[in-house]
C-alpha cells in the first residue's frame, strides 16, 4: 500500500493524490494548477503516472483546482470510473466545460499573437477542448451518498462525508486491505466549518490511521462571520454614498451564492441603506446558483426553511444576472451605485478584469476581496499593496479603496482545522497538502500528531 502526491504538494492548487493497494490504483482529485504563468504551465507536464493505469478517480469537490485536469486525464488515456456526489457532478460539468472554453480561447489568442509576430509555423493547442471535457463526463459513474460505504474492489471501500466547503463537497475515507494489513486513510478534501449561511457543517471525521489534510489557512484565524457581514454592508454604504461602485471578485461556486444571500439579508433588513443595482456578471456563477436550487439536501436548516417556504435565498430587488458579453460590457457604463460580482475570484481571468480596468483607478470605488488569493495572482498583488498592476497589457494605478474580508472564506481556519484533526483519533501519520509551505509548517507545529509530513511533488510513501 502506497500513496504518492502528484499535486498540491507544498502548494495550494493542483490537488492529485494516488493510492495503490491490492492491484488497484485510485486517484483522489485531479485539479488544475493556478497562479502565475509558470505555475499554470505545469498543467501540461506529465502527471507522474500513466492515466490509463488508474482504476478509480474519487472527486472531493468541483473546484477547478480539484477537478480541472480530469478532461486532460481522459485525453491522455484514463478509462476508469469517476465517483463523486450528485451535486459535485453537476458543478464539475459546469466547471470543466467553462475551463475548456477558456483554454480554447487562450489558444486562439496565442495563435493570433504568434501570427502577428510572424511565427506562423507555431501550432498552439489548448490544454484540452470542450469536446475533451464532454468526453470526460462519460466516465462519471456511481454517485456517492454521504455516509454510505462504496465497495470499489476486493479489500477497498470508500465512504464520502460532508466537508461543508461547497455544495456537494466531501472528505473521503478509504478502508484498504492487502495481505492481511488494514489501513484507514482519510482525505480531508477542502474543509468548511459550522455556522455558514447555506451549507451544513462538516461531518465529524472518523478515527483513522492516516490523514491527508488541507492547510490553506493553516497559519491564520479568520475574522468572525457576523462582523465580516457588517463590514461588507459598511463598505457598500460608504462606497455608494460617495458615488462609486463596489467590485467583488467572486468565485462562482459557494462564494457567489453566499454573498448574494447576505446582500439579500442586508437589503431586506435595510442595513444596506441605499438602493443598489447588483450585477452577477458570471455565466458560470449564474448556472451554479441554479444548480444550488436543485440541491436543497445540502442546505442547513435556516436556508432549507427559506427554500421550503418558497422564498429564493439568492433573489432580491435590483439583482441582475448578466450572461451575455454585451450585457457585461454595458455594466462598464455604470459610473456609480452598483455592486458588481464577477469571476474569477483570484482575478486570473474572466470578466472581473474588465471591471477592475474601469474601476481600479477610481478613488470613489472599492474592491472587496472575499476569498483566498494564491501567490502570483492579480488579486494577491492588489491585496499586497501594489501601487500599479498590469491589466490587458496596460499599467493601471491602484487608487480604489481595497478591502479584504476574510470571514467569508469557504475554508476552515487554523482553529477549525486543528479541531477537525483532533477528532480523527490521533492518526499515526498526517500528511499536509494544499497550502503554502509556511502555512503547513505553522499548522504542523500546532497539532498533536505522532508523525507529520510535508510531501514534495511526486513523493511516495508506504502506508
Amino acid at each position: 500500500m502506497n500513496i504518492t502526491f502528484h499535486g498540491a504538494a507544498k502548494g495550494v492548487t493542483g490537488s492529485c493524490h494516488l493510492i495503490e493497494c491490492a492491484g488497484q490504483r485510485i486517484l483522489i482529485d485531479c485539479g488544475l494548477y493556478q497562479g502565475s504563468r509558470e505555475i499554470i504551465e505545469e498543467n501540461a507536464e506529465p502527471f507522474g503516472f500513466d492515466p490509463a493505469s488508474i482504476d478509480f478517480l474519487l472527486l472531493t469537490h468541483a473546484h477547478l483546482d480539484h477537478c480541472g485536469r480530469i478532461p486532460l486525464l481522459v485525453k491522455r488515456g484514463f478509462k476508469g470510473v469517476v465517483i463523486t456526489t450528485a451535486a459535485s457532478l453537476e458543478l464539475a460539468r459546469l466547471v470543466m466545460l467553462d475551463s475548456a472554453g477558456l483554454q480554447e480561447e487562450e489558444a486562439r489568442y496565442q495563435q493570433r499573437k504568434a501570427k502577428r509576430q510572424q511565427n506562423s509555423d507555431k501550432d498552439i493547442k489548448p490544454l484540452y477542448s470542450i469536446l475533451d471535457a464532454l468526453n470526460s463526463l462519460e466516465f462519471f459513474g456511481r454517485q456517492a451518498i454521504y455516509g454510505q460505504s462504496e465497495q470499489l474492489a476486493a479489500g477497498i471501500q470508500a465512504t464520502f462525508f460532508e466537508a461543508g466547503h461547497i455544495l456537494g463537497s466531501a472528505s473521503i475515507l478509504l478502508q484498504l486491505e492487502e495481505k492481511g494489513e488494514v489501513r484507514r486513510v482519510l482525505f480531508s478534501g477542502d474543509l468548511g466549518y459550522g455556522g455558514r449561511a447555506i451549507l451544513n457543517a462538516p461531518d465529524r471525521p472518523p478515527k483513522v490511521d492516516t490523514v491527508i489534510m488541507e492547510t490553506t489557512y493553516g497559519d491564520r484565524v479568520h475574522k468572525q462571520l457576523q462582523p465580516s457581514i457588517e463590514e461588507l454592508y459598511g463598505v457598500i454604504n460608504e462606497t455608494i454614498g460617495r458615488g462609486g461602485n463596489v467590485i467583488i471578485p467572486t468565485f462562482a461556486m459557494e462564494r457567489a451564492q453566499e454573498v448574494l444571500y447576505f446582500l439579500r439579508e442586508g437589503i431586506l433588513s435595510k442595513k444596506i441603506k441605499h438602493f443598489i443595482n447588483v450585477f452577477l456578471d458570471s455565466p458560470m456563477a449564474i448556472s451554479a446558483t441554479q444548480i444550488f436550487a436543485r440541491h436543497p439536501e445540502c442546505y442547513n436548516t435556516e436556508a432549507l426553511n427559506l427554500f421550503n417556504e418558497g422564498k429564493d435565498p439568492f433573489g432580491f430587488p435590483g439583482l441582475h444576472f448578466t450572461r451575455e458579453t454585451t450585457e457585461s460590457m454595458a455594466i462598464n457604463q455604470v459610473s456609480g451605485g452598483a455592486v458588481i460580482m464577477a469571476g474569477s475570484g483570484m482575478c486570473t481571468g474572466g470578466r472581473v478584469r474588465h471591471h477592475l480596468k474601469h474601476n481600479l483607478w477610481n478613488r470613489r470605488s472599492s474592491i472587496v476581496f472575499v476569498g483566498f488569493a494564491a501567490q502570483g495572482t492579480l488579486a494577491r498583488r492588489i491585496i499586497d499593496g501594489a501601487k500599479t498592476v498590469k491589466i490587458f497589457g496596460e499599467e493601471m494605478p491602484v487608487q480604489a479603496s481595497i478591502h479584504t474580508i476574510g470571514g467569508f472564506s469557504a475554508h476552515a481556519d487554523q482553529t477549525e482545522l486543528i479541531a477537525w484533526h483532533a477528532k480523527t483519533g490521533n492518526p499515526k501519520t498526517t500528511y499536509l497538502v494544499h497550502g503554502e509551505e509556511k502555512s503547513m509548517k505553522s499548522f504542523a507545529a500546532k497539532i498533536q500528531a505522532t508523525d507529520v509530513r510535508i510531501p514534495t511533488l511526486h513523493e511516495s510513501f508506504e502506508l
